[in-house]
């Protein structure tokens, strides 16, 4: 399927869409250029009309930030998003997770932690993964969106 761009529109309402860690940083660190192409994606699921999943490599990837600017604050601020925000669905790396991203790891070259984010969007059946990464349009198992 490969990464393709596209917009919010296509994502049909009542969709799990997974997500990378980029659009998440982009959108809690409000960026001047990406926090708009992915803040609808946020939106919607607040007003309930889709679910996000994440892996917890994505939990890691986003409060590292916090953590190494010595932050505690933000990074608990960061976690209460998105382990506790109403259709936030928090996925750990099981059994079956990981076997499936050394799979892809194979497969695709992928890097560890890109093969952890495919897996689980695999392992919930997203509709698909969102992702600012344009290392994962090799990937086929999975419709895999960068927002415009």
């Amino acid at each position: 399927m490969g990464v393709s761009p596209g917009r919010l529109e296509e994502i049909p309402e009542g969709a799990l869409v997974a997500l990378d860690s980029a659009p998440i940083i982009y959108f809690l660190q409000d960026h001047p250029k990406f926090a708009p192409r992915f803040s609808p994606l946020f939106d919607a699921a607040a007003e309930g009309k889709l679910s996000l999943a994440i892996s917890t490599i994505t939990l890691a990837e986003v409060m590292a930030g916090p953590f190494a600017a010595d932050n505690e604050v933000v990074a608990m601020q960061y976690r209460e998003v998105l382990c506790r925000s109403p259709g936030w669905q928090t996925i750990p790396v099981d059994e079956d997770i990981a076997i499936e991203a050394a799979r892809l790891r194979a497969r695709y070259r992928l890097r560890l932690p890109d093969a952890i984010q495919v897996a689980t969007a695999i392992a919930t059946r997203a509709w698909a993964l969102v992702t600012h990464d344009s290392g994962l349009a090799k990937v086929r198992d999975i419709r895999v969106l960068g927002l415009k």
